[in-house]
């Protein structure tokens, strides 16, 4: 059925994905609605909006942030952040993309669907703008304290945000490339704001900006679920749609104009000196096609992963071993979120001369491409890939049907077909028709890239001095600007300051909005369940799940007790041994038969304390792969050629992948900073915390380096090396094969019986000797307060204090703890006051601590004060339920997430492997619904000791300097 207010436009399956396509238009606005129409019972939905900023203030951005900050029939200051806390959800966000805005969220129960659709409505199409959320969440200037003479400091969310995002190498690489290919149209800006722009922007801009860009006649609804598209529609009409007609817009984004010729871009990043001899970043971009043409975003796509796929890929090969950078650029690959694709590629780990250079060796790569072609097989494999990931069914991430409406949203948004993004079957029979003829790769390389002159040859290199004159520079706009105010105008700054405060200070009554309660909570916690019996000697697990065809495969294995020097080399081990050769083949071989056969094959460590002795761990090693049913048989002969007879024999290779890991965990600083400062803040409170911490924390990134700069060294002392860590990765490997190994299988019940046939035949047997005897690292004599530095605008800090294991009676309340904190007292202090962009706390079992942080900090010694500060408040304020009500319910949302059905099972598999029984689970959700305030207050009178206290920061020099914390510092 359709509601009387909106036409039916068309209905279409899509067989692969079990759902049908449903498209329909808004009779007096033309808004669109697109319902994806699915019996699963997950409930998804998003508004979204084509936006086209044309400068970098981030205007789009900002307002994302500002209207969720209180509506028409919402009119409270936070009512975003209140209903996360009011709330099932599995999903809520907002986001700003390069030409559109989404309200996106998703729920299982039906009553907080649509509460929260009634509040996104609200929010985008009548939010208040007020102009102090406007200062808390955009920008703002205020003095740096009450003294007459007291200098100006820039303030808000948005501002710190980017500030912090533009810090990342990798992330101003993509921004600059992306400025450069696109000249003149939108995608020429940033859009989430340029840090020295965003001031710029004014409330008055950014109120005409909604009233231009979100009207119904520019807006599209998307659905996915259970619910029919008739309820929907009526919501909409309700709630926001009988308040508008139509308005004619054009807001549509013209094609870019065209280079007549290939350009050469440089442009600085902010790096310490160290990087200069070998940190510059040189990519190649191109522009490309439409993206409201499938079959050519089709034909792009694969000549991209043709090129760049896996390690046998030319491309890819080309520039893993190449001299001329350390590893491929993150950027390379195909991009179609612009209206306009594009195809980058090049490398990381450059000298600063190195751009003729680079940029020669890609064209002669693909010249050879265009002249010899490739195997018939190859195109095959990247057609069996598009299909693979056509049929899987995610939501491990986040909700899958979220996934598929951002898939369908790029073309929708552009005036394309969104069926274009979800139902590939017809342009994947096309693409094999067109692959079956002569020529069809070098044809698509000569037209896409060779012949194409709208190239950029992008050379971003560090700069030592920039961080320095950034600041400097806001140093200087801010005093010119402080120059300027009278006294009548430095009161305003003041008043404002004041009002913010007042507000930030304000208790809403959280009655204006609407909730589900404890009653609405499911009695029961869905667990998936298998089945387990020997095969082949080996305890192997079976789960009957709806995986669309695909299979997984999963090897298990308990990593035995090690010495010091090969227990460190753990997850370079885990990460060589899927991309090495195996069984007599090289790794491009290898790497090709996996792209031909299988979903990809991976291999992980993992460390869990115990359920209930947060001093004594378990760890294991995790060889995965996945594959379409058909190819099932292949998948398990992969498994156990990479499991038995790995070749750590290719030295070249074993070299490449070490810098390769260096350039990943290098980019993770930036982007993840706060989960390296909590790593590094508990790393000594038991031996799980400093396993993680040796295997992936910040002296893993500096042990890394070393190992990396050793190997790369251009002198027989290298060879040496390069010849003694293959030596010590063989030793690790054959301790792993005699340690006890468990398999886990995850398919559709009806593939069972044919799977046992197909592992009994093909796959690994019992290890040759077992042992149970697990690691047991020594805990590292870190200092209690450390300072890790490097060239970045903004910090994450971290707290921690030794505490409990999951199974304490502690651990349920110490959870909610964590939530309650961050709703009551975090959330206020650090981020709408102090500016940061997240803070949160909470229990880390596996680490045995509980753990403070904050991300994107412009503040150092006043966010540590806060953490204190909230411990202080909770055990001197007299607290009321519907706060703590607040807290249990996020807490149980995120137990009941639901994930893909082979993430639910493979998850499920692995909590009964590390103690975490469906008794034991569903016990601690129990006792997490009877957390009392009481509870709360005793349990951090019991763990968060001031003196037991641990902390970790990672900041710039100049920062930790002016924040006067005492620390031992070290430099990243």
């Amino acid at each position: 059925m359709t509601h009387p207010a909106f036409e039916h436009l068309r209905s279409r399956a899509v067989p692969a994905l079990k759902l049908e396509l449903q498209e329909y238009r808004h009779r007096a606005t033309g808004a669109r609605h697109v319902h994806l129409a699915s019996d699963d019972p997950h409930k998804a939905f998003l508004v979204a909006f084509l936006t086209v900023p044309q400068d970098s203030t981030g205007v789009a951005h900002i307002l994302e942030h500002t209207a969720l900050c209180g509506s028409r029939r919402y009119p409270v200051r936070d009512p975003f952040f209140m209903m996360t806390r009011r709330s099932l959800n599995t999903f809520m966000n907002a986001f700003t993309g390069a030409d559109w805005t989404a309200y996106p969220f998703a729920s299982l129960n039906r009553k907080d669907f649509e509460n929260l659709l009634d509040v996104y409505l609200d929010a985008a199409f009548f939010p208040l703008l007020d102009p102090l959320d406007f200062a808390q969440e955009g920008h703002r200037v205020e003095f740096a304290d009450d003294s007459a003479d007291a200098p100006l400091v820039f303030k808000g969310v948005v501002y710190n945000e980017m500030k912090g995002a533009m810090s990342s190498p990798v992330q101003a690489l993509a921004q600059r490339l992306q400025s450069a290919l696109f000249p003149t149209t939108t995608y020429h800006h940033n859009s989430g704001g340029e840090p020295g722009v965003i001031p710029d922007l004014t409330h008055e801009r950014l109120v005409a900006f909604h009233g231009a860009h979100y009207h119904p006649s520019n807006a599209v609804f998307m659905s996915y679920g259970d619910l029919p598209a008739a309820e929907l529609q009526q919501h909409f009409e309700e709630r926001a749609l009988s308040a508008f007609t139509a308005r004619p817009l054009d807001l549509a984004i013209p094609d870019e104009r065209r280079y007549d010729a290939p350009v050469a871009v440089e442009a600085p990043y902010a790096a310490d000196a160290e990087a200069l001899a070998d940190g510059t970043h040189v990519v190649l971009g191109w522009l490309l096609g439409r993206t409201t043409d499938p079959l050519e975003t089709a034909r792009a796509r694969v000549l991209s992963d043709v090129l760049l796929d896996n390690s046998s890929s030319p491309l890819r090969h080309a520039l893993e071993t190449s001299e001329l950078g350390a590893a491929p650029s993150p950027l390379c690959g195909f991009d179609d979120s612009t209206r306009e694709t594009t195809f980058t590629c090049g490398l990381e780990g450059c000298a600063p001369d190195t751009a003729a250079a680079v940029e020669q060796l890609v064209l002669e790569t693909i010249t050879r491409v265009a002249e010899d072609g490739v195997a018939p097989e190859v195109v095959e494999s990247v057609l069996h890939q598009l299909e693979l990931q056509s049929r899987e069914i995610s939501g491990d991430g986040y909700p899958y049907g979220l996934k598929l409406m951002l898939d369908a949203l790029t073309p929708l948004m552009h005036g394309g077909d969104p069926l274009d993004g979800l139902d590939i079957d017809p342009v994947l029979a096309e693409l094999r028709r067109e692959a079956a003829e002569p020529g069809f790769i070098p044809q698509l390389a000569r037209r896409l890239l060779l012949d194409n002159p709208h190239r950029v040859r992008l050379s971003l290199k560090p700069d030592p001095e920039l961080a320095a004159r950034q600041a400097a520079a806001e140093i200087e706009r801010l005093a010119a600007l402080r120059a300027q105010l009278d006294a009548e105008a430095q009161q305003q700054v003041r008043a404002q300051a004041a009002a913010l405060a007042a507000r930030q200070a304000r208790h809403d009554d959280p009655a204006l909005l609407p909730k589900v309660t404890l009653a609405d909570v499911p009695a029961e916690l869905a667990i998936a369940t298998g089945e387990t019996r020997q095969l082949n000697g080996v305890e192997t697990a079976w789960y009957a799940q709806p995986t669309n065809g695909l299979v997984y495969q999963q090897w298990v294995i308990d990593l035995p007790a090690l010495d010091p020097g090969l227990a460190g080399l753990v997850p370079l081990y885990a990460l060589t041994l899927s991309e090495v050769g195996s069984a007599g083949r090289d790794y491009q071989e290898t790497q090709a038969l996996q792209a031909a056969v299988t979903g990809g094959i991976s291999a992980r460590c993992l460390v869990r304390a115990a359920v209930d002795d947060p001093q004594q761990l378990r760890a294991v090693l995790v060889l995965a792969g996945k594959a379409l049913a058909r190819n099932a048989g292949a998948l398990t002969q992969l498994l156990r050629d990479t499991l038995l007879e790995p070749r750590f024999d290719e030295l070249d290779r074993l070299a490449e992948l070490v810098a390769q890991y260096r350039a990943q965990r290098d980019e993770e600083v930036v982007d993840h900073g706060h989960a390296l400062a909590m790593g590094a803040a508990s790393e000594a409170l038991s031996p799980a915390g400093a396993l993680i911490s040796q295997w992936g924390g910040l002296t893993a990134i500096e042990r890394l380096r070393e190992l990396d700069d050793a190997l790369s060294a251009d002198d027989d002392e290298a060879d040496a090396a390069l010849a003694t860590y293959a030596q010590r990765l063989a030793a690790l490997h054959a301790r792993v094969l005699c340690a006890p190994r468990r398999l886990l299988v995850v398919a559709e019940a009806g593939r069972h019986g044919e799977l046992a046939e197909l592992i009994a035949t093909h796959g690994a047997g019992p290890a040759a000797a077992g042992t149970a005897v697990t690691l047991a690292p020594a805990l590292p004599d870190s200092p209690p307060v450390q300072a890790w530095t490097l060239a970045t605008q903004v910090s994450f800090c971290a707290r921690a204090y030794p505490a409990v294991a999951a199974g304490h009676p502690d651990a349920p309340a110490l959870v909610v703890l964590g939530d309650f904190l961050r709703n009551g007292f975090l959330h206020r202090a650090i981020r709408e006051r102090g500016g940061a962009y997240g803070a949160g706390a909470g229990l880390h079992a596996d680490s045995g601590s509980f753990r403070f942080f904050s991300y994107r900090d412009p503040r150092l010694a006043e966010t540590l004060a806060d953490f204190d500060a909230s411990i202080d408040w909770l055990l001197s304020t007299r607290h009321e339920a519907q706060p703590l009500e607040e807290a249990i319910l996020g807490v149980v949302a995120a137990i009941d997430r639901p994930g893909s059905p082979a993430g639910e099972a493979i998850n499920a598999w692995f909590s009964e492997l590390f103690g975490r029984t469906p008794e034991q689970r569903r016990r601690f959700r129990a006792r997490v619904l009877a957390v009392t305030i009481e509870d709360l207050q005793r349990v951090a009178r019991t763990w968060l000791r001031p003196e037991l206290a641990r902390t970790a920061v990672i900041t710039s020099a100049a920062a930790l300097a002016a924040s006067g914390l005492n620390a031992e510092v070290r430099t990243l």
